[in-house]
C-alpha cells in the first residue's frame, strides 16, 4: 500500500470512483460513466450526471480544457451530496469537438457541494496538468495507488519559458504594469459555464503567470459564470475564456480573449502581453 500523503484531490478521489480502463462511445457515454462513478460512492443521484451532458449541450466542449482532457461538471443543486470527484480514463479516446484539444482519453467529473469546498482540488489538477512528465504518467499509471502517487506532489510548477520571458519586477518596486491596450482596472476574470470548474483552472494558471511577471500585487482574479460576466465584464481589464464561451457572451464591452489551453503558461503569458501591450 502507498504511503503517498494525502492532497486535496485524493482525499476527494474514492478509490471506488476511478476507472483506468473504460471505453466509451461518444462523449456523452464517457461524462455518463464519470457520472455513474459519483452515484456509486453516494455523491450525487443521476439528475447531477445529465446536468454534466447538458451543459456541454448547452455550452459547447468547453470543458475540453487541456489537450486529451475534459473537466465534467454542472452547477452545485440538490443532486450533489457530497463534494467528490471521479476519475475515467479511456481505452480510445473519444471526439468531443474541442478544434484543438481532441481527442479526450481523460475524464473527471466533479461534483462540488458549494462554490468553493473544491478550490483546492483545481489548483492540484491544474498543476498536474501543467506539468508534462506528470501528465504523461496520467496516461500511463496501471493502479489507483499509482495514480495517488502521481497526484500526490502538488507543489506549483512554474513555466520556465514564461519565467525566462516575463518582465523583471523587484519586489520592493512600486512600478505598476504597463496598459497601453487597455485602461487597467487591476482585475482580469476567467469564465465558465458553471463559474466553479474550467474558470477556476484558467485563473489559477493566470495566477502563476502574473506571480511569475511580480503582478500578483496589481491585479486581481476571479473565475466566474456567462451570467455573472456578462453583468461585470466593466469591471475587468479583459476577459479569459474558451471559444464556445465567447460566443455566448457576445460583446460585454471589453476584451473577450479565448484561451485553448486552460492549463498552458507559455498561451496566457502570451494573451497578456498582447492585452497589455508588453
Amino acid at each position: 500500500m502507498s504511503n503517498t500523503p494525502v492532497s486535496t484531490l485524493n482525499s476527494l478521489l474514492a478509490d471506488g470512483a476511478v476507472d483506468l480502463d473504460a471505453t466509451a462511445a461518444t462523449w456523452q457515454d464517457a461524462i455518463t460513466q464519470a457520472g455513474a462513478q459519483l452515484e456509486r460512492e453516494g455523491a450525487i443521484d443521476s439528475d447531477y450526471t445529465a446536468a454534466m451532458v447538458q451543459s456541454v449541450v448547452d455550452n459547447g466542449p468547453y470543458i475540453v480544457v487541456a489537450p486529451g482532457f475534459a473537466f465534467a461538471h454542472a452547477r452545485p443543486s440538490e443532486a450533489v451530496h457530497r463534494t467528490a470527484i471521479s476519475w475515467l480514463r479511456l481505452r480510445e479516446p473519444v471526439e468531443f469537438g474541442h478544434p484543438k484539444n481532441d481527442p479526450v482519453r481523460l475524464v473527471v467529473a466533479l461534483a462540488a457541494a458549494d462554490a468553493h469546498a473544491h478550490t483546492d482540488a483545481m489548483k492540484d489538477i491544474a498543476r498536474v496538468l501543467a506539468d508534462a512528465s506528470r501528465r504523461r504518467a496520467l496516461d500511463e499509471v496501471s493502479s489507483v495507488s499509482e495514480l495517488r502517487d502521481v497526484l500526490s506532489d502538488t507543489a506549483p510548477k512554474k513555466s520556465p519559458e514564461a519565467a525566462a520571458a516575463a518582465p523583471t519586477v523587484p519586489s520592493t518596486s512600486t512600478h505598476e504594469p504597463a496598459t497601453d491596450s487597455v485602461e487597467s482596472k487591476g482585475k482580469i476574470l476567467t469564465v465558465c459555464g458553471n463559474g466553479l470548474g474550467t474558470s477556476l483552472f484558467l485563473k489559477n494558471t493566470l495566477d502563476q503567470v502574473l506571480d511569475t511577471w511580480g503582478w500578483g500585487g496589481f491585479v486581481s482574479t476571479e473565475a466566474t459564470d456567462t451570467i455573472s460576466a456578462k453583468g461585470r465584464a466593466k469591471e475587468a481589464d479583459f476577459l479569459l475564456t474558451s471559444a464556445e464561451i465567447a460566443r455566448t457572451l457576445g460583446d460585454v464591452g471589453v476584451p473577450v480573449y479565448v484561451i485553448e489551453n486552460f492549463t498552458s503558461a507559455d498561451e496566457i503569458d502570451r494573451a497578456l502581453r498582447e492585452l497589455y501591450d508588453v
